[in-house]
């Protein structure tokens, strides 16, 4: 088993995150400028090269991982280190501004930055937490097999809705022919249907009496179980790489426009300084 991101090597990332925000508050609170403090001192200028140094390498990162040859380091330093970096530059954004905010380039690069922050803590909630409940959720079959099993239920249910009365084929029929899986994304993100046809059949089938074979009765029951059970975990998957997905659409477009508010808040504080 590979040690978690935050606890890898004795937690060293930590520490070393953890010494440089010590450092930056020690020197924030020890410095008198003259005016109040602002990104516009020695101090200011100081934290905004640490911090611009930090973001740059930090968005460096999503190419490096997908690099698997020719850089140095292992790839788990990098991760660990993403992590509290990540953390440290709240901090020392934060300090490099002196507190002072308006409605500016300055002000909207921080927004941006705290923005690609919480997105990236969410980021890491998903990284510890979803593969395996992605694993434990599929049993060892892929979402491939899981449809191609629902398909051959489907397949079963169709021959024995041919000995029922009309009724229950119908029934039957409409589970096979309008179940549903995804969707619009709010459907995705519930991972369910409640009014979904095959509960609605697997309910009829377990309650209906007379006219019918006790032993179809029991098939169908526990084709349209398994059908159930099976559609379950496949709603379940559809959410949870819905969630991948929504947080890649917020994190990596926020990265770029952070970039981009950066390089903006350089030239702007050069041209001006």
């Amino acid at each position: 088993m590979h040690e978690s991101l935050l606890i890898y090597r004795n937690m060293r990332y930590l520490k070393w995150s953890l010494a440089l925000v010590a450092i930056a508050c020690g020197l924030y609170i020890f410095h008198t400028p003259i005016e109040e403090p602002n990104g516009g001192t020695w101090l200011g200028y100081t934290l905004g090269t640490i911090a611009a140094g930090i973001m740059f390498w930090l968005s460096w990162y999503g190419a490096r991982k997908r690099s698997y040859g020719g850089a140095t380091g292992r790839l788990e330093d990098w991760a660990s280190a993403h992590v509290y970096l990540g953390l440290a530059l709240v901090f020392i954004s934060t300090l490099h501004s002196g507190f002072q905010y308006g409605l500016n380039i300055h002000t909207l690069l921080y927004v941006l930055m705290m923005i690609v922050v919480i997105s990236g803590v969410f980021g890491l909630y998903f990284y510890m937490r979803f593969p395996r409940l992605l694993a434990e959720n599929r049993r060892g079959l892929t979402t491939d097999m899981m449809l191609n099993q629902i398909a051959d239920l489907d397949r079963d249910l169709r021959k024995h809705a041919l000995s029922l009365g009309d009724e229950s084929a119908h029934i039957v029929l409409n589970a096979v022919q309008n179940t549903r899986i995804g969707g619009n994304i709010s459907r995705q993100l519930s991972g369910k249907d409640v009014d979904c046809p095959t509960s609605a059949a697997r309910r009829f089938v377990e309650q209906f009496e007379g006219g019918h074979d006790e032993s179809t009765r029991r098939q169908l029951v526990t084709r349209l179980t398994k059908k159930e059970d099976l559609l379950g975990r496949v709603r379940k998957d559809i959410k949870l790489r819905c969630l991948l997905q929504i947080w890649l659409f917020v994190h990596v477009p926020f990265t770029f426009a952070t970039l981009a508010a950066l390089i903006a808040h350089v030239i702007v504080v050069f041209y001006y300084w």
